[in-house]
């Protein structure tokens, strides 16, 4: 029937049946479910390699285990680790959840990916004649640069500002026999240390510029020091023979306590009298070089992929980052992909120090090369690598870590919370803050350094950023954001830039010569630094007579014996040559009026302000401070 009474609706018994089909699904479900189950507990566990990094997070590590999401994270909260699926892992960690889960662990370094990047060892009858990489070093204006000209019969030094080197440049010079050496011109002006060490440590032989009626001086020194910890040998080249007054014997006697024997004097260092500006001698200097260069037996094996150093980088206006590269083993061609220190890119074109195109470069050539994406640091070596991929997975390493670097740096800048503080209550820590722009890497360098080296005890010298390339508007906004003052070295602002510093009022100061760049951050420096109080002592009193006046308490009746007494000024009490009070004049009188001050040989009264022990015979003592500009 279908009606329904109570009963039958309590006690449930009402006559619709489950479909077999219904049964059916329900079984085949639950089997699946107990399959699925046995899969996942101990019976079919498939074991994996998990490689681990030194850092992953949460969902990859997940992945790599083929697990789930939420599974990895329940893991770590049972060892008591809480965190997100994106949140990262130390390989530790990480380690632990793996085995945890039963797999095998491949634990790799991130800086794994510069693993086989120097690429293989030559066989030694691979290795052919190479020519040799020259150094020339010297004091600033001994005359380096117009050796170079002589010898390449070109014309560098006349577009130098100011007549200084303050690039890195590099030659190659073909000789009438066919030889070719090459040249690396170094800046020879002491804030170029880093230039100079960078040249000396890519090359086969250092050829000492020192002029003849100059000797030798602070930068020869220091480049001497450089080719010695380079173990490169040295040739001399005595400069300005043509000048009245040139001493070449001195050079030589000079050298001798920086031990570098010349020849002439029993020695095995080569020395060559040359004038770069008749052009006499050069033949002779450029058999030396060869001569030495056969002594090293200079080899390379041109048939491999290229690696080499990175000599100087700039950013150039239409081009983009320009390296200028010294190859030194294999030859780099057209479209190869390089890392360059931090920075890869593929080589779009190379040019000589001719600006002609060339196709590859072998060993021992330099080369400019763009392409790279970004501006490389000066002194980084340059390989070359088979892929892309590869490439970018190097640079990024290298990024990491110069970024780790930088922010451990700026922690380890800003000290702890405590020592914010004490600065803050002290006064804040005056600093001059400078943002440095300049053509090249090395110049940036060299300038950062040189600035660095003014700070004053008071004052901080802080470089925010030394970088290549024009100004641009985010640098005006870094000097603004600190109160900087950008240093250009010959490079120019955009128009942007230029306008946007007009509006915020930052200081954009242009220059060519590196001399003036210290001079101007030095005057900074002394502009921020507190001006001192010193004490000018004004005269001597003697207390003649003391006298109880009413409501004034003690009055001295003094004479001045030497120089003046001021009103206002400060005073010392001295009895028996000991000061027993400290503190300034409330009255100075003579007779009955109020006066400014009191000249030797006349008498006056005098009250201090709060100090009554006056006795006959004290002598007063009178200063006043000023302030000495420091």
């Amino acid at each position: 029937s279908g009606r329904i009474d109570v009963q039958a609706a309590i006690e449930g018994d009402d006559d619709k049946t489950r479909s077999l089909a219904s049964v059916r699904r329900q079984r085949e479900r639950e089997r699946r479910q107990a399959e699925l189950e046995r899969l996942r507990s101990d019976q079919v566990r498939v074991v994996r390699d998990v490689v681990l990094p030194e850092t992953i997070t949460v969902q990859e590590l997940a992945n790599r285990m083929a697990a789930r999401q939420g599974e990895v994270i329940k893991t770590l909260m049972k060892m008591g680790v809480m965190a997100t699926v994106t949140q990262s892992l130390d390989a530790d960690t990480a380690e632990l959840v793996v085995q945890e889960f039963g797999h095998r662990v491949r634990r790799v370094a991130d800086s794994d990916v510069e693993i086989g990047i120097e690429g293989i060892e030559d066989l030694p009858e691979e290795l052919q004649p190479r020519p040799p990489v020259v150094t020339v070093m010297g004091h600033v204006d001994h005359g380096k640069t117009s050796l170079l000209d002589a010898l390449r019969t070109t014309d560098v030094a006349a577009a130098e500002a100011g007549g200084i080197t303050q690039h890195i440049g590099a030659y190659q010079v073909t000789l009438a026999s066919g030889a070719k050496i090459t040249f690396i011109d170094t800046p020879g002006h002491e804030a170029f240390t880093a230039m100079r060490a960078r040249g000396a440590s890519v090359t086969d032989v250092v050829v000492l510029v020192v002029a003849a009626d100059d000797g030798v001086m602070p930068q020869t020194i220091e480049a001497i020091k450089h080719a010695k910890a380079a173990h490169a040998p040295i040739v001399v080249a005595i400069n300005k023979c043509d000048k009245p007054g040139a001493n070449p014997d001195r050079v030589r006697q000079e050298l001798l306590s920086h031990e570098i024997v010349v020849e002439a004097m029993g020695g095995d260092t080569q020395d060559v009298e040359v004038s770069a500006l008749k052009r006499t001698g050069l033949d002779k200097l450029e058999e030396a070089i060869l001569l030495q260069a056969e002594i090293l037996d200079l080899r390379a094996n041109p048939h491999r992929v290229a690696e080499g150093s990175v000599i100087e980088s700039r950013l150039d206006r239409g081009r983009g980052p320009v390296a200028t590269v010294l190859v030194q083993k294999g030859t780099l061609k057209r479209g190869d992909i390089v890392v360059a220190g931090a920075e890869w890119g593929r080589v779009r074109a190379m040019l000589d120090d001719r600006n002609r195109q060339v196709q590859d470069a072998g060993p021992a050539t330099p080369v400019e090369v763009l392409g790279i994406a970004g501006v490389p640091g000066a002194g980084e070596p340059f390989v070359v690598v088979e892929n892309e991929n590869r490439a970018r997975e190097i640079s990024e390493f290298r990024q990491r870590v110069i970024k780790d670097r930088m922010a451990a740096g700026q922690t380890a800048a800003r000290g702890t919370l405590d020592q914010m503080l004490a600065r803050i209550q002290a006064g804040a820590q005056k600093e001059v803050a400078v943002v440095i722009k300049a053509d090249v890497q090395g110049s940036a360098e060299a300038l950062q350094a040189t600035v660095l080296k003014l700070e004053h005890e008071e004052v901080k010298v802080r470089v925010l950023t030394a970088g290549v390339g024009q100004i641009t508007e985010s640098d005006v906004q870094l000097a603004k954001a600190s109160d900087a003052v950008i240093v250009a070295f010959n490079v120019r602002a955009t128009t942007q830039a230029r306008e946007l510093a007009q509006r915020e009022g930052v200081d954009i100061r242009y220059y060519s010569i590196i001399y003036q760049v210290a001079d101007d951050v030095e005057q900074l420096v002394k502009g921020k630094v507190a001006p001192k109080h010193r004490e000018k002592f004004l005269g001597y009193a003697e207390i003649r007579k003391v006298f109880d006046i009413t409501k004034v308490g003690k009055v001295a009746g003094c004479y001045v014996t030497e120089g003046v007494v001021k009103r206002g000024c400060g005073v010392r009490l001295l009895r028996d040559n000991v000061v027993i009070h400290e503190g300034e004049l409330s009255q100075l009188k003579r007779f009955k009026d109020d006066v400014k001050e009191v000249a030797r040989g006349y008498e006056c009264g005098l009250s201090f302000a709060g100090y009554n022990d006056l006795r006959e015979g004290d002598m007063v003592e009178c200063y006043e401070m000023e302030l000495v500009p420091a």
